[in-house]
């Protein structure tokens, strides 16, 4: 590790690769206080391709790194790290076999230090059970084929194994609104096991589940779920990830960014201890028995 930098968890991820070098490429450009219009020029590319590679959305070629350090005048150490970063952007990840069409979200939270989810609606896919994860999966999109759904559901179950069981893994915090706990999601015997399984995750060191009890009263961000990302390096910012019905949003702009933090940090205002969590869960679960 260099410069105090803490190690980040589980193993390299291009989706981050890409966008710390993005973060790079654009701090060479306002150095120089260019426009993006300007960069594309000089290149001979569209102002998109520059968007793009400044973004993390495209990975760079080798002739991109080396046009591009010619352009700044970089010198050999920084060329160098350009140019394993690129490389590093283009590596097959472990989550390309599965299919995921959120491929883009499981690149970032594979290098988060960090992982604030807000649960409105279902229990986090962290915390899922498979046969949990089948009904939610099953619900969202009922015409999908029953070999899609099991792909999906392996691909939750690796993400589980990778994130939360890894030698370093991210801090994890969920909160759920209390109705997650009472919707009785793929029937009894499931909903018995994923209440389990919640109070088994939340004894992990790393994990923390809390419970926004309904005589809390209102939610302070009642419209959707959302994922805060954090990372280790200063120059990744976090990312809001936002689960929609047609689309998924990534929300990187900072005034945005604060906004999501504060509204995590209401909900936790509002959520009961770990430890009453438990005796809410347990109290739930004793239903079911």
């Amino acid at each position: 590790m260099k410069g105090g930098e803490t190690e980040v968890p589980g193993t390299s991820s291009p989706t981050v690769r890409r966008r710390e070098l993005g973060a790079r490429l654009r701090a060479l450009r306002t150095e120089k206080g260019w426009t993006v219009e300007q960069v594309a020029e000089q290149l001979l590319i569209s102002p998109s391709k520059v968007s793009r590679l400044e973004t993390g959305q495209r990975g760079a070629s080798a002739r991109d790194i080396r046009d591009l350090c010619d352009l700044y005048d970089l010198g050999d150490d920084e060329r160098r790290r350009l140019t394993d970063l690129a490389a590093e952007g283009k590596q097959h990840a472990w989550w390309q076999p599965f299919s995921l069409p959120y491929s883009t979200y499981v690149g970032l939270e594979a290098d988060a230090t960090s992982i604030r989810d807000f649960g409105l609606g279902i229990t986090p896919g962290l915390l899922q059970t498979p046969d949990y994860a089948r009904a939610v999966l099953r619900a969202t999109v009922p015409r999908r084929a029953p070999d899609t759904v099991e792909q999906l559901i392996e691909g939750r179950i690796a993400r589980q194994q990778r994130i939360l069981a890894a030698e370093n893994p991210p801090q994890f915090q969920a909160i759920l609104e209390e109705s997650v706990l009472h919707r009785v999601v793929g029937g009894r015997v499931t909903m018995r096991a994923q209440l389990q399984r919640l109070l088994e995750a939340s004894e992990l060191p790393n994990v923390t589940v809390r419970v926004v009890p309904y005589e809390a009263g209102a939610l302070p961000n009642a419209n959707n779920k959302f994922i805060i990302l954090s990372f280790a390096k200063l120059a990744l910012p976090d990312v809001v990830f936002v689960e929609g019905l047609t689309g998924d949003l990534y929300i990187e702009r900072k005034e945005d960014i604060d906004t999501y933090n504060a509204a995590f940090q209401s909900l936790e205002a509002l959520a009961a201890t770990p430890e009453d969590t438990r005796d809410i869960i347990t109290s739930i679960l004793r239903q079911y028995r």
